[in-house]
């Protein structure tokens, strides 16, 4: 045996590592989001795994990898070299796809990995275009078996990096990769965190979807604004923010997460990727209040009352009861949201009940008369101001 071969047998052995099941917030993130078959960007340091990630990921779900370094490919590489025929302008002229799409096709499933996307230029970049959302290269489409995951560095840390275009931005679940110290020490060791993919119960499949959709047109329907906002700058254009197209994401991966049952951390990840920060948090918010009471069956039963225990929840819930008496002011209205006010503070902390009481009473006309309830109440308000000044 050669001094070669001996190597050759120490660098098998490094590389004989075992793995194992664990809590990795980053990588439930990554696999229900290709299990959503939305294509996936993976922002982080030169050096922290995002490339190993994507092996392991591929190894474990069984998937070819092919990976493409986008900064090092002409725009022809994606959108096709052109062949003539024998009569082009009867025929036309086709557009030949590189060899790793054909690949991919005779496969029939395959993880496809773009890597060092923030060192594409922007031809490349506006040719990765109908990759990224059509799956189509040259004159080939990608088959469902297909999911697109790509990486990149922040421009700070890459080699000659571009800002990402805005289009090419709208159209990725943007994910923070980072590095954690145990799981590095732990790896090193020979034990690496292992990806699966979720585990979907098919009987909430329809559950699941009425949910994602009623929470998102919820939140819309109240927050027009937030339906389109293109970033002002060009920086901020590179990632996550808010479109119909990234609505439509952020809906698909709140059925796959309510199908699965994925932790509210995994969940925050993947809709703040897909439709930025402010807006994701926004929708995490509104989850907690689609299941809230609705106000006009408290003022129709108010002797039924039963608020949230959560301060945030119940506030919320008699801020709606105001609000619907407000809008549709009636005596028996009034009288019953005074009933409802009156359960709160008997349920929980009377400080909730100062502003909604505050609130109700300005919307009292001359004719009607002071509920029993009511002095309950004033007394609780009449103590709050006195603290407040």
């Amino acid at each position: 045996m050669t001094t070669l071969d001996t190597a050759t047998d120490l660098l098998k052995l490094l590389a004989d590592t075992d793995t194992e099941h664990r809590g990795d917030v980053q990588l439930e993130a990554l696999t229900l989001a290709v299990a959503a078959d939305l294509p996936v960007l993976l922002w982080g340091e030169p050096g922290i795994g995002k490339t190993a990630a994507l092996n392991q990921l591929a190894a474990a779900l069984d998937l070819p990898l092919t990976t493409v370094i986008a900064s090092v490919h002409e725009p022809s590489d994606f959108s096709g070299l052109p062949v003539l025929g024998e009569d082009p302008a009867v025929q036309g002229v086709p557009m030949a796809p590189p060899d790793w799409a054909v690949r991919l096709v005779r496969a029939g499933h395959g993880l496809l990995f773009l890597d060092e996307l923030s060192t594409a230029p922007p031809a490349v970049q506006a040719a990765l275009l109908r990759v990224v959302l059509e799956r189509r290269v040259g004159a080939l489409t990608l088959p469902p078996g297909v999911r697109i995951v790509a990486a990149a560095n922040p421009r700070s840390s890459a080699a000659d990096g571009w800002e990402l275009s805005a289009p090419l931005a709208n159209r990725f679940v943007h994910l923070q990769w980072t590095f954690e110290h145990d799981v590095v020490v732990r790896g090193l060791g020979g034990v690496w965190p292992c990806a699966q993919l979720p585990e979907l119960d098919a009987g909430r499949l329809p559950e699941a979807v009425a949910y994602a959709r009623r929470a998102v047109c919820a939140l819309l329907a109240a927050r027009p604004r937030l339906v389109h906002q293109l970033p002002s700058t060009e920086a901020r254009r590179g990632g996550a923010w808010p479109s119909p197209r990234t609505w439509d994401m952020a809906l698909r991966l709140l059925a796959f997460a309510t199908a699965a049952g994925t932790s509210r951390e995994v969940l925050s990840l993947l809709v703040r990727g897909a439709v930025g920060d402010g807006p994701g948090l926004e929708l995490l918010a509104s989850l907690d209040r689609l299941d809230l009471p609705d106000p006009e069956e408290l003022l129709n039963d108010p002797a039924a009352v039963v608020l949230p225990d959560r301060g945030d929840l119940r506030q919320a819930v008699l801020d709606a009861v105001v609000d619907a008496v407000r809008h549709r002011r009636t005596r028996e209205r009034w009288d019953a949201a005074w009933a409802v006010l009156a359960a709160a503070l008997d349920t929980g902390a009377p400080d909730l009940v100062v502003v909604p009481a505050q609130t109700l009473a300005a919307l009292r006309e001359e004719a009607w008369e002071l509920p029993a309830s009511i002095e309950r109440l004033a007394g609780v308000v009449a103590v709050s101001l006195a603290a407040a000044r």
